[in-house]
């Protein structure tokens, strides 16, 4: 009776059995992350894509507007517009190879567990998942290098915008409002102002 509880608990391959098991959890964790990546990365592009939309929509308002000469700022609207379409289209280009490689990267985690789950049957080649799994670590590295760019690119369009936006602001609002702005830092943002003693004059009465 003790021969067959030995036999049937042996110590060796219960610990070949946690090892195969331990081999077979990483890559599945991995291929989670992997795909929270590429639901984030496809619903930034979906984003991207509504905001090229928006942006043509806008385009083509200005262009078949009849009275042109009446908009503030024509011109410096049209440049900011296409502009911001360079800066989106480039962007929706990056998020797709950065998709792309996301996907590249999966494909090889998949491919690792099968290789472990093969190797392990076989009691052969073991060392096969490692360069495998190492690949698609390298996979997700490159389309994350890829994301920190379209980041980047991202924070210059809102700033393009939001530059536009102030120098409309200074273009149509009343003086005694500009007047408490000023320009501030490389991107032209605004501040309040501060100023010394300085007052709108009141109406006079009966005005």
């Amino acid at each position: 009776m003790k021969e067959v509880a030995t036999d049937i608990v042996n110590p060796e391959a219960l610990n070949s059995t946690i090892e195969f098991l331990t081999a077979m959890v990483t890559p599945a964790l991995l291929i989670s992350a992997t795909g929270s990546l590429v639901l984030s990365t496809s619903t930034r592009l979906g984003r991207v894509v509504d905001r090229v939309r928006q942006l043509e929509e806008r385009l083509s308002d200005l262009i078949y507007r009849d009275n042109k000469d009446e908009i503030p700022l024509y011109d410096k609207r049209v440049e900011v517009i296409v502009d911001l379409l360079d800066k989106v289209t480039s962007r929706s280009r990056i998020l797709q190879r950065a998709m792309a490689t996301f996907y590249y990267g999966l494909g090889f985690f998949v491919l690792t567990s099968v290789v472990i789950a093969v190797a392990a049957f076989f009691n052969s080649y073991r060392w096969v998942p490692i360069p495998v799994g190492i690949i698609g670590i390298m996979f997700i590295f490159w389309g994350s290098m890829l994301m920190l760019r379209e980041t980047s690119m991202a924070t210059a369009t809102v700033n393009a915008e939001m530059d536009f936006t102030w120098e409309l602001a200074r273009e149509v609002a009343p003086k005694s409002v500009a007047v408490k702005y000023k320009s501030k830092g490389k991107n032209k943002g605004m501040r309040p102002a501060k100023i010394n003693d300085r007052r709108i004059p009141e109406a006079p009465s009966g005005e």
